[in-house]
């Protein structure tokens, strides 16, 4: 086992990880503060479809974006044509693909913090002139903060274990889209023990951690 061989997928799997938690976490907060706060017809079902995700095996998450991103999808299509090359089997498909996973833990996590904020407060800052980006980033935001680390961190340790989803879409190319979970199924098929031992310890002792301070924040 050589060091590049190590540090590589972990390197990409960092990345990735922190790419996604946080496009999931603006995402999440977006959406969370809008569904947090209005009712409409229908929501019940768009709850549920956001939360699909998290319940579907991840082998028909990643089927469904190849399906939707790939290059017979006129969104394939339009994305190549934009960028010169294909999103799937690239590093931004592994992005696209944890993002999707991690969504629905974020979604959750934002949208009870948003809900414990104290609307009278939000209110007042309102008929004192201020503007709705004001009232999310001087209270509901700052009275959210715990909730939105946790997000953070939940959103982390899912894009870092993603394997199904990130393997259908952006397959498993060294130095390129190979994560520390597809390395382990690879060097596992091959019998390098040592190696899979390596990289399954180190994301072992990585989720342990975020899960320490996640429950930490929760105290």
């Amino acid at each position: 086992m050589n060091g590049a061989e190590y540090l590589t997928p972990i390197r990409l799997s960092l990345q990735v990880a922190l790419l996604s938690s946080a496009l999931a976490l603006l995402l999440g907060t977006a959406i969370a503060r809008l569904m947090a706060r209005r009712a409409f017809r229908g929501k019940a079902l768009l709850e549920t479809a956001f939360l699909l995700p998290l319940v579907l095996p991840p082998t028909v998450v990643g089927f469904l974006l190849l399906v939707l991103l790939g290059r017979r999808s006129w969104l394939g299509r339009l994305i190549e044509w934009l960028f010169g090359a294909p999103i799937v089997f690239s590093w931004w498909a592994a992005v696209v693909a944890a993002t999707v996973v991690a969504f629905p833990l974020a979604y959750q996590t934002l949208k009870a913090g948003f809900a414990s904020v104290d609307r009278s407060l939000e209110e007042a800052a309102r008929s004192m002139g201020a503007s709705e980006w004001q009232v999310l980033r001087y209270i509901s935001l700052p009275l959210s903060l715990r909730s939105i680390v946790s997000a953070f961190v939940l959103a982390f340790a899912r894009c870092l274990g993603e394997f199904g989803a990130t393997l259908m879409i952006a397959g498993n190319i060294p130095g390129r889209t190979q994560t520390v979970p597809t390395a382990i199924y690879v060097a596992v098929d091959s019998g390098d023990w040592t190696l899979a031992w390596a990289w399954t310890g180190s994301i072992v002792l990585l989720s342990f951690l975020l899960l320490a301070a996640t429950r930490r924040l929760g105290d």
